[in-house]
């Protein structure tokens, strides 16, 4: 496998370490290039943490669900004990996955041998193993990951040897505290296949400059471009976009109790690096779960976050309905991730300028480039 230094040239990413204020966004490669994809899984998706799911979501004793890392079929599971795990989903005899989708259950079988594992990884049974010499199926077990539990998200780690998460997020604790994530609850799921590179629906979540072209007559007229600002994140992996609205939300329409006037006066989108997206209003939380696939697919499921006494009260069309308009906006953007992935396969396309009001992309810029060079 290469290295960054030697697929992109070293010129190309002096410039995107510059100031902002100077800064260039990445080279063309940094998108197109599948070469480019494998270092990034081995230098972050392999190294970082990875948002996966939601306590919500595996809730119960015996809750499991499946998912997809690049490099690894993992499934969470939540024990009798009520403790949540990350393990391969991957039988130790054969290979073969033990669960799919997701589910409650009592115990994890593999389809193939009917070897059976408990919630915790721990080999319960293998049958026909009498004769094998010197196998212990105590010492058999799923390989487990890292797993860190923020704000109600669950987030995976390949390296064992990785720093812990929360360390890393005390600047947005500050900042997104007072909506209480860890007491949402996932009310509808939309889904989208997005036949390009990652790194240009992070951008595009990170920066509302975008809002005079493409949100023109959505986002643009509520939450104008000019008025949005994004903090130092004091070199920690997250991002914090801040969108002023033009109108307050009244503080008995708000969701969320514990909002400040200044935060029910606006909209917010946040990333956890590489591609933990997220965003909340007085009136729901969004959350983008995006599993790379390769250097020019992902797939994307957009998740509407509610408190529980709130999604408990709606119908499902009415929660449907919510769904309908997160993805009114989406479907702006699908043009503005579209766009450039075509336009970033010209022959004649070089690296760009950044606007002062794309510090969140610089933010992107400068972890991915310290990340894939040390």
């Amino acid at each position: 496998m290469g290295k960054l230094i030697d697929l992109i040239d070293s010129t190309e990413l002096e410039r995107v370490r510059e100031p902002l204020e100077r800064a260039w966004t990445l080279p063309p490669k940094a998108y197109t290039d599948r070469r480019v994809f494998d270092v990034e899984v081995k230098g972050i998706f392999n190294r970082e943490w990875v948002c996966v799911g939601r306590t919500d979501q595996v809730a119960e004793p015996g809750d499991f669900m499946c998912v997809d890392l690049i490099s690894q079929p993992i499934v969470l599971t939540r024990d009798r004990a009520g403790e949540l795990h990350a393990l391969s989903r991957v039988c130790v005899h054969r290979g073969m996955p033990v669960a799919e989708g997701s589910g409650n259950a009592s115990r994890l079988t593999c389809p193939y041998h009917k070897w059976v594992y408990e919630l915790d990884g721990s080999l319960r049974g293998a049958p026909m193993m009498e004769e094998v010499e010197d196998f212990d199926a105590r010492r058999c077990r799923l390989p487990s990951l890292a797993l860190e539990v923020w704000e109600g998200f669950i987030f995976v780690n390949l390296d064992s040897e990785a720093e812990p998460l929360a360390p890393q997020l005390t600047g947005l604790d500050a900042l997104v505290g007072n909506y209480r994530f860890g007491d949402l609850v996932v009310a509808e799921t939309i889904e989208f296949d997005s036949p390009w590179n990652w790194k240009i629906l992070v951008e595009n979540f990170m920066e509302a400059y975008h809002h005079i072209g493409t949100h023109k007559e959505t986002l643009e007229p509520v939450f104008p471009s000019r008025q949005s600002s994004v903090p130092d994140n004091g070199g920690q992996p997250w991002s914090f976009l801040w969108m002023p609205s033009v109108e307050a939300v009244p503080e008995e329409e708000s969701i969320f109790p514990a909002l400040t006037e200044e935060q029910r006066s606006g909209l917010f989108a946040a990333a956890i690096l590489p591609n933990f997206l997220f965003a909340a209003s007085a009136h729901n939380g969004i959350w983008y779960q995006l599993e790379p696939r390769g250097h020019d697919a992902m797939d994307l499921k957009i998740h509407v976050l509610l408190p529980s006494a709130v999604a408990d009260s709606l119908s499902e069309e009415e929660k449907k309905g919510i769904g309908e308009l997160v993805s009114v906006i989406h479907m702006e953007d699908i043009a503005a991730n579209e766009g450039p992935w075509r336009g970033l396969h010209g022959a004649l396309t070089t690296q760009g300028r950044l606007s002062t009001f794309e510090k969140g992309i610089w933010q992107l810029n400068q972890y991915w480039v310290e990340r894939l060079t040390g």
